[in-house]
């Protein structure tokens, strides 16, 4: 790709609608108050696997992101995009510098890839759009959900931030998945703040940032929800009742239908 130093902003975002990752993106693009122009696929049409978006973005997926005052740099997958957006960081806010630290740093970003998005991910798609009920699916996916929102309650137990005492790139990178998991995958009747209090005290710092909030408020006014108009014509409003309804058919009813399963060291 060619150099574009004359672009008026410095990033695009390629996006759908309905993108999750995208979330701790714009939110980390924000708090920097880096320019940024947000570029929304459409699913309907395939674009995300068309030749002109695959020329670049090789995985045919979202979200990616090109810096065009870096010779139209190509980034993807998500938490990658974080550290590199974080090279504009010149103050430090949201990194940390002690060797140790970066490391505990890398080691929540890729646990976030590759437990909390996976596994809450796959409780969305059996709990809402598999093609037919698998129970134990549910089962096994709400049960890991449980597990690493446990595993950071208690991480988070003696300490306000995952690392280096202060909101970092790790945080951020949780934000969207819990909030997810909080409003639809674990059921109606679920309490965060009981179940697990300093998650739930941790989540609820990051929710209140300006910056956060502005993502998901401009995401919401978006219409953003899954299955949208492009691809069925519903919209966020509908999608939004019909995922309360399905919190407790497809999610609270299939989970207490199947034994609970025993984790086995």
């Amino acid at each position: 790709m060619s150099a574009n130093t004359k672009s008026p902003y410095q990033f695009t975002v390629y996006n759908h609608e309905s993108g999750v990752n995208v979330f701790k993106i714009l939110i980390i693009l924000n708090e920097l108050g880096l320019t940024y122009k947000e570029y929304l696929l459409d699913f309907g049409k395939q674009e995300q696997k068309g030749e002109s978006y695959v020329s670049f973005m090789p995985n045919g997926r979202i979200p990616a992101l090109v810096d065009h005052w870096n010779n139209d740099k190509v980034v993807w997958e998500s938490n990658a995009m974080l550290k590199y957006i974080a090279r504009y960081d010149t103050e430090g806010k949201f990194t940390v510098t002690d060797p140790d630290e970066q490391t505990d740093m890398d080691t929540w970003l890729f646990f976030q890839s590759s437990h909390q998005g996976p596994y809450f991910g796959q409780l969305q798609w059996f709990s809402f759009y598999h093609e037919e009920p698998v129970p134990s699916a549910v089962t096994r996916y709400l049960g890991e959900t449980r597990r690493i929102l446990g595993v950071l309650d208690k991480v988070l137990k003696d300490k306000e931030w995952l690392v280096g005492g202060k909101c970092t790139l790790a945080d951020i990178s949780f934000i969207k998945c819990n909030e997810y998991a909080v409003r639809y995958l674990l059921g109606s009747e679920f309490d965060f703040a009981k179940e697990f209090p300093h998650a739930a005290r941790w989540h609820n710092a990051l929710m209140t940032r300006p910056a956060v909030a502005w993502v998901f408020k401009y995401k919401a006014e978006q219409d953003c929800g899954r299955e949208r108009q492009h691809v069925t014509g519903e919209t966020h409003s509908s999608f939004e009742a019909r995922a309360k309804g399905l919190q407790k058919n497809a999610i609270l009813a299939q989970a207490a239908s199947v034994p609970q399963m025993v984790e086995v060291a």
